[in-house]
């Protein structure tokens, strides 16, 4: 079973400084429909104006994954992390016990997008972790995090994958399910089909009560998409 989250349905806040919107409930945005799915707890979809950005604020017990569309973000953190993510990089900060970070714009002239995800963990407290890293463009399927960090693989606190899907126009691949998982699918660039239903930039797809998937980029550009494997 595929449930759609259509792009102009999530939560939609602009700060001017900050234009974000939000797949599920998030801040002052509250939908009791749109909780969360699984371990997924929030994917918002942000883009912070030149040398603006979050001044430093706490987290504890969450995995946030960051993913940079566009432009570049300049992290600085309570573990003396202090660095640079250009486009195509991916951050994941285990909160665990606490941590504090700041998150800004690195650039004074172009905007920066950015996908903040929030996946529960399945283990509290601990010394807070820091990970990053680009892994490139690849066409297929790319591995992002799991819970054990093998070939390459950010390490994840939750028994959740995540994947990165590249497809060429007319491409496509079939994906195996495994027994008992969710996945969700973020569609990040162009268009994707879904066992034939079309998600476009921004959208969001649950799946459920399946045991694989059929991907295929309609499109005449490179399709992108994040695909969760979820508890």
């Amino acid at each position: 079973m595929i449930t759609l989250r259509k792009a102009e349905h999530r939560g939609h806040l602009d700060f001017g400084w900050l234009n974000t919107k939000h797949s599920f409930s998030f801040g002052s945005y509250y939908d009791p429909e749109h909780m969360g799915f699984s371990a997924l707890r929030v994917i918002n979809d942000d883009i912070i104006q030149p040398n603006t950005g979050f001044d430093t604020h706490g987290h504890r017990d969450m995995e946030i994954i960051t993913y940079i569309i566009q432009g570049a973000i300049r992290h600085q953190d309570s573990e003396g992390n202090v660095e640079i993510l250009p486009a195509g990089e991916f951050q994941l900060m285990s909160a665990g016990k606490g941590i504090y970070h700041s998150e800004y714009n690195a650039s004074d002239s172009e905007p920066l997008q950015l996908l903040q995800i929030w996946i529960e963990p399945n283990t509290r407290g601990g010394k807070p972790s820091y990970q990053q890293k680009n892994f490139g463009q690849e066409f297929g399927l790319t591995t992002i995090a799991t819970p054990d960090g093998e070939n390459g693989a950010l390490q994840i606190k939750q028994d959740a994958t995540l994947r990165q899907l590249i497809l060429a126009p007319n491409q496509s691949l079939e994906f195996d399910i495994p027994l008992n998982r969710n996945m969700y699918v973020q569609q990040v660039q162009s268009e994707l089909l879904v066992d034939g239903i079309t998600i476009s930039a921004g959208d969001g797809a649950k799946v459920e009560h399946q045991t694989q998937l059929k991907l295929h980029n309609p499109s005449t550009t490179n399709s992108t998409a994040l695909i969760f494997e979820l508890p």
